[in-house]
Formats: C-alpha cells, structure tokens, sequence
C-alpha cells in the first residue's frame, strides 16, 4: 500500500477521534480546539495525499474510490454534528449531504459506461470553504469571527450549488447515455 493510500486511511481513522473528541462532555473550549486541531491534520491528509498521489504517480483505483469518500465522511460528519450541537440547521446539511449523493450517483452512472469523471475546481473551491466553515465552527471565538462564520455558511452552500449545478452540466452527455 503506497504513502497517498495510508494517509486516505489514515484520514479514516480520525473521522471517530474526531467525533469522540468533540462530543466528550465538560472539555468546553479545550475540548473544541482539540477537535478542531484533529480536522485540521485530517483535512491535512487530503491535500496531502492527492499532491503526493499525482507527483510521483500512485494514483490508485482505490485512492480513486476511498479519497473522496473520505472526504465526504470528515465534512459531513462534522455536520450532522452541528445540527445536534445547534451550529448548523438540518435542511443545510441536508442540500450538503443531497449534492453528495447525487454527484456520487452521477459519477457511478459514468464509470458505467467507461467514463471517468475527475473533480473540477468548484468541487475544490466547496471542499475548502467546507473546511473552513467547520474549523470556524468548531473553535467559535464568538465576535467578528461570528460574522466569519456566517459568510462561509453561505459560501458553502452557494459553492455546493454552483459545483453540482456545474459538474452536471460539464458531463451532462452521461445522461444521455442511459437513454
């Protein structure tokens, strides 16, 4: 198993470190820069492992597969618990979630038919203000940082949209293709 792979696993491997640190009662502050600082060198492992991945050519089908799974599992687990910690309002993280699930669909229904759909810089572009927003979140210094807070909620969703909207559009001949 080379280097890019480890790390995907190892991105995994936080995902319930993370969850556990955070909902760990009466740590407060120290509790949430703990969390945070766990997002953080997961969310590390995916810039890490891709720029490795693609430099020395270990691009794997598992990488392929795994790598954007683990990504989803990290953000999205971060929000589902910002709904119970009343950070984030459920039909947010739901149009999160949904556009997930589509693109995943979507890019299933290609792989189908023989073609392979990379990322584009929109879906990049929402996976840092994701990212952002949960550190935000996360470390919550209250103050102008709430307003901070506000303006990558709505960057995110707006990035969500625009990328789904986008990446349909950009491959849309694979629906064409199930006709």
């Amino acid at each position: 198993m080379n280097l890019p792979n480890k790390l995907t696993i190892l991105r995994m491997i936080m995902i319930p470190v993370f969850l556990v640190v955070l909902y760990i009662p009466g740590l407060g502050m120290a509790g949430n820069i703990a969390a945070a600082a766990i997002f953080i060198l997961a969310s590390i492992t995916d810039f890490l492992d891709g720029k490795i991945a693609r430099k020395y050519n270990l691009i794997t089908n598992f990488g392929k597969f795994m790598d954007p799974l683990a990504d989803k599992l990290l953000v999205c687990s971060a929000m589902i618990c910002f709904i119970e910690l009343e950070k984030l309002p459920a039909w947010f993280v739901i149009i999160i979630i949904g556009r997930e699930f589509i693109i995943s669909g979507f890019r299933l229904i290609a792989a189908e038919n023989g073609v392979v759909i990379a990322a584009n810089y929109w879906g990049k572009f929402k996976t840092v203000s994701q990212m952002i927003m949960i550190i935000l979140l996360l470390i919550d210094l209250g103050g102008v940082f709430d307003i901070l807070e506000q303006i990558f909620i709505w960057l995110s969703l707006a990035l969500t949209v625009i990328s789904l909207i986008t990446y349909i559009w950009q491959n849309r001949s694979v629906l064409s293709m199930q006709d």
